[in-house]
């Protein structure tokens, strides 16, 4: 409580204690390492002491954030602030700061749009769903995310752009192909299909549910391939097996497989190809296996979960290998589907009446496509392409023609902020109701305004702040911003997008397969997802009493009870060491090298992701540590003090390293351990503000003796994700307000939103 009225009445006499008392502190704490004779450290602050803070704010905000995580001066020096002076000196020069007139900072005039928003962009534009994985390539992430993309548009991305638009709008239109076409779905290979698969029913186990849309109705043909060995043998087939199939949960087809005998597995699966009559639009196909009932004997002599690897746990069933569907013959027509539902708002009654008609349907698509009003001279250079469709195929195919061109549009494919004409280069402005209603859907759906939103902004009244608010509020509540923020926010904040490339060593880890890897990301995603939905602390994130488990995790976790592959929220007792984030399967893969844990990768983790202090990079001529001269018997934290014995590596890992070994007691693939190379686990840990403790729990209590540290980093993280650029030191004054108005509120989830939506940097701008 002293510690509080100090900082609040330090806050409040912030210009004069910025010179009457922090000097004197930074010249007792800080000047000795941070002078002009220290130039290696590239920070002389004696040199800035006599001028006013706020010429040199990112140098201060830099010592604002090391003061306020306790990381300067260096826990190694005797000397060091009480708490009653760090809460001064970070109050004073945070309102010094605080004060300085507000600089929103720059975002770029053109940002295209990534995958997930364009995939999104066209299911609320069009009601279309498609993989825009398939369509175009990999984004490329900067500062943490992949939605930082500039105005650059190479051909060769351009002529993916042109090949999805054409294939997107044949998809809505339901447009008639000349021959039928095909898609592949294929299985991973180091999926065990040993039970049920979700969306499947009960009694079934292994297969896919696919997702598939036909273009019109009519008849599809399916073929299934079975998993081969590198004998090219059927894997599993030791007798007879029901092949299920399934359209939209309903069973149509049962077809058996047996094994070959003398005539090879050539023609096991060669009569898996059939037709099925479907209606167009989007359809769930289910390819599955009757459930073995003697497969319960089969777990009891071999224990492993996993089941796909014939060098150590051959399957014990035919499992999946793909799918080709190819379609439609004997095509019937577009039938009536939600896409031509939306596109198709009027019909022309004669030929006459096509054109006018044509507009019609083109204006209010434009609008939501190009996130603002549209005139009539817009509609008019689409026109043409319908014209050309309309020759060759009638109608539908001018509009499909149309369409494909508004994908391909620069007002689609690209967020435009224009400043006003008579803004001069610097200057600050804020930004326009179309422009915020586009910042707002990006952020929190990843996708296109809706009406309302869309509708407010037209008519100017978004930016009015109790508007904006509840406008952030309502789309908060709506599902697409559950799942944006945690498939694409969360999903690259905590790293589990890493979790696809990382596959530990089978010698040393034979129980993991992708059901594994896909659970503990599950896991993970379902706690953010619970914050988000039930507007909890979002310090719950770090330290929580139950978490979500299916059975293939729990069982990885050692906790009894729970079966089947539906996740469900479990209380924990304390014995399970499970909880929050840090004890994650999914951090601590994530953070962790194929065949060993990674210390020094999980404390940069903590230091990056939770407490926003990332490290220095190495120096270029620092070695990396050679396994090679290391044995592999001893435990890592002796691995690693060959290493640390170099006084390059050792200033850096005594930094980074403590929060790592804090989490020692999780393996590779986050399992709990006591004993590590035959010797007990050394989990003796620490954070760079000089605590020291042992174990996860430590941690945690570490981190969240100073919840606003991590507060500030989820800030940073949702303010650089919202924005689509890197976070400036200009920002820290809006950060800051965040935070505080978060913290009011207990952390709140919503807080962070609302406060964000509605700071400077959110609705202004600085021209370029």
């Amino acid at each position: 409580m002293k510690i509080l009225v100090l900082f609040t009445i330090a806050l409040l006499a912030a210009p004069a204690l910025a010179q009457d008392a922090v000097r004197p502190l930074v010249e007792q704490h800080c000047v000795e390492c941070h002078d002009a004779d220290s130039a290696k450290r590239k920070l002389n602050l004696d040199s800035l002491l006599g001028d006013d803070v706020t010429k040199h704010p990112a140098v201060w905000e830099k010592v604002v954030r090391r003061m306020a995580t306790r990381q300067m001066p260096p826990a190694s020096r005797k000397e060091r602030p009480t708490e009653a002076e760090y809460a001064t000196i970070v109050a004073a020069l945070a309102g010094k700061l605080d004060a300085a007139p507000p600089k929103p900072g720059r975002t770029e005039t053109l940002r295209r749009l990534n995958r997930a928003e364009y995939q999104n962009a066209l299911r609320d534009l069009l009601a279309v769903e498609v993989d825009a994985a398939a369509l175009l390539p990999p984004d490329e992430a900067s500062h943490g995310f992949d939605n930082m993309s500039t105005g650059t548009l190479p051909p060769t991305l351009l002529d993916r752009y042109i090949t999805a638009a054409q294939r997107v709008s044949r998809l809505a239109v339901g447009a008639a192909q000349r021959v039928p076409g095909g898609e592949t779905f294929r299985v991973r290979p180091d999926i065990t299909q040993q039970e049920r698969v979700a969306g499947l029913p009960f009694g079934t186990r292994g297969g896919a549910a696919i997702p598939f849309t036909a273009p019109q109705d009519g008849e599809y043909e399916l073929q299934v391939r079975l998993t081969r060995d590198r004998n090219d043998e059927v894997e599993g087939l030791h007798g007879p097996h029901d092949v299920l199939v399934l359209l939209d949960r309903a069973q149509v087809k049962t077809l058996t497989v047996r094994p070959p005998g003398k005539k090879g597995h050539d023609e096991v699966d060669a009569h898996l190809k059939f037709r099925l009559p479907m209606k167009a639009g989007r359809r769930e196909l289910g390819v599955t296996f009757l459930q073995d009932s003697a497969s319960l004997l089969e777990h009891e002599r071999q224990p492993y979960e996993s089941r796909f690897n014939f060098h150590r746990h051959p399957r014990s069933a035919p499992a999946l290998y793909q799918v080709t569907i190819t379609g439609p013959f004997d095509a019937k027509g577009p039938g009536e589907t939600p896409s031509r539902a939306r596109i198709f708002t009027a019909q022309p009654k004669s030929a006459d009446d096509a054109l006018s008609c044509a507009k019609k349907i083109l204006a209010p698509l434009l609008r939501r496509a190009w996130r603002r009003p549209v005139t009539d001279d817009d509609v008019a250079r689409f026109v043409p392409f319908f014209e050309e469709g309309k020759k060759d195929g009638g109608f539908d195919a001018g509009i499909e023609s149309a369409l494909s061109a508004v994908l391909v549009s620069r007002e689609f494919l690209f967020r435009v902020e224009t400043p006003p004409a008579a803004a001069k280069p610097g200057a600050v402005y804020r930004v326009s109701d179309l422009a915020l209603a586009s910042r707002l859907s990006f952020f929190l759906w990843s996708s296109i305004p809706d009406d309302e939103l869309l509708l407010l902004a037209e008519r100017g009244e978004l930016s009015q702040p109790a508007v904006l608010t509840a406008q952030a509020r309502r789309m908060l509540a709506d599902p697409r911003a559950r799942h944006s923020l945690v498939a694409n926010f969360a999903g690259q904040w905590l790293h589990l997008r890493n979790l696809d490339g990382i596959t530990p060593d089978g010698r040393l880890f034979p129980d993991f397969d992708d059901n594994l890897r896909q659970s503990m990301r599950r896991e993970t995603e379902l706690l953010f997802d619970e914050i988000l939905s039930d507007d909890r602390s979002v310090l719950a994130l770090l330290k929580s009493d139950h978490t979500f488990l299916n059975e293939r995790l729990a069982k990885h976790y050692g906790i009894p009870g729970i079966y089947g592959e539906r996740f469900r929220r479990v209380a924990l007792a304390p014995e399970t060491q499970r909880g929050g984030l840090l004890r994650h399967a999914s951090v601590l893969m994530a953070t962790s090298y194929a065949t060993r844990t990674a210390p020094t990768i999980r404390g940069k983790w903590i230091l990056e992701n939770i407490l926003g202090t990332p490290p220095s990079p190495p120096a270029p001529d620092v070695p990396s540590l050679d396994e090679s001269v290391v044995s592999e018997k001893l435990p890592v934290r002796q691995r690693l003090a060959a290493h640390r014995d170099k006084a390059a590596c050792a200033s850096c890992h005594d930094f980074i390293d403590p929060p790592g070994f804090a989490l020692e007691h999780f393996d590779a693939v986050g399992r709990w351990r006591t004993m590590e190379s035959g010797l007990p686990v050394d989990a003796a840990g620490g954070l760079p503000d000089g605590t020291r403790f042992t174990g996860t729990e430590g941690l945690e209590n570490g981190l969240l003796a100073r919840p606003e540290n991590f507060a500030t980093t989820l800030a940073e993280k949702l303010l650089a994700y919202a924005l689509g650029r890197a976070i400036e030191p200009h920002d820290a004054p809006a950060i800051r307000q965040i935070v505080r108005r978060a913290q009011a509120q207990d952390f709140r989830f919503s807080e962070f939103v609302t406060a964000l939506v509605t700071s400077v940097p959110f609705t202004m701008r600085q021209n370029l």
